[in-house]
């Protein structure tokens, strides 16, 4: 569903430098899979999701999202930011339809959709309820209805619950899991949470620091459906522990070592 072949990024500074965020990566992404990206801060993870996304272009390289370039953004993919961006004046049902006004589609004939979405995330009684009466999780709920609404094939969220206190965080891993499982998407997700990434993805996809590169690609173990009991096991903790030593583990025996 997504292949990324030696895409790199090279920004350019105003004072004339030139910084490289990514060096080239390839990547692919099946249909209906869950791929997390985890990594140091200034890795290039929100990098790479843009270029996915076609809110920046890659400097060498190609993306593809079912079967053609990325050159732009596209009606076929979803997007969740750490904000949800909701508009203020508008209650959660005329945020969920917004993207189907952009779209010119007829709204009318989504509103069913869009009603089947709230009831989806959990937030059936809302509907009327603007964004200044809803908790963050609430508003983070609007924003992946809102995401989905026109129904993409792919959906893009860059650290989503990053903004969220912890327990909330949780709770809103398994929810998106249970929509998820219900609304299968192909997701690539953002997250600097090692045991979220473990959580939610089919393979975690370890970076580097910057420059951007795969270090390694670990596909979990875990049965489907997850629950937060998941993060209790044995395996869960083997995987937590294993990414975390590719992260930080040369970073934190050279500490010891002195």
């Amino acid at each position: 569903m997504i292949a990324i072949a030696a895409a790199s990024k090279t920004y350019a500074t105003r004072g004339g430098e030139r910084v490289r965020a990514l060096d080239p990566i390839d990547l692919d992404v099946g249909q209906n899979e869950f791929v997390v990206l985890v990594g140091p801060s200034g890795c290039g993870k929100s990098t790479l999701l843009k270029m996915v996304a076609g809110l920046i272009a890659p400097t060498t390289g190609s993306i593809q999202v079912h079967g053609t370039a990325v050159d732009g953004p596209r009606e076929d993919v979803g997007i969740v930011f750490q904000s949800p961006v909701l508009l203020n004046w508008r209650n959660v049902l005329d945020n969920v339809l917004f993207p189907i006004e952009i779209l010119k589609r007829d709204v009318r004939a989504h509103r069913g959709v869009a009603s089947d979405l709230i009831s989806l995330a959990g937030l059936a009684g809302f509907e009327t309820k603007h964004p200044r009466e809803l908790s963050g999780g609430m508003q983070q709920r609007v924003a992946i209805c809102r995401a989905l609404i026109h129904d993409p094939t792919v959906l893009l969220m860059d650290e989503p619950f990053g903004a969220l206190d912890a327990l909330t965080r949780e709770e809103m891993s398994v929810e998106l899991l249970r929509i998820w499982e219900e609304r299968k998407k192909t997701i690539l997700f953002v997250t600097h949470s090692i045991g979220e990434a473990v959580l939610l993805a089919d393979r975690v996809v370890v970076m580097s620091p910057r420059p951007g590169r795969v270090s390694r690609i670990i596909r979990v173990s875990l049965p489907r459906p997850r629950t937060m009991a998941t993060e209790s096991t044995s395996e869960f903790r083997d995987h937590v522990d294993e990414i975390r030593d590719l992260i930080f583990g040369s970073r934190q025996r050279a500490g010891a070592a002195r």
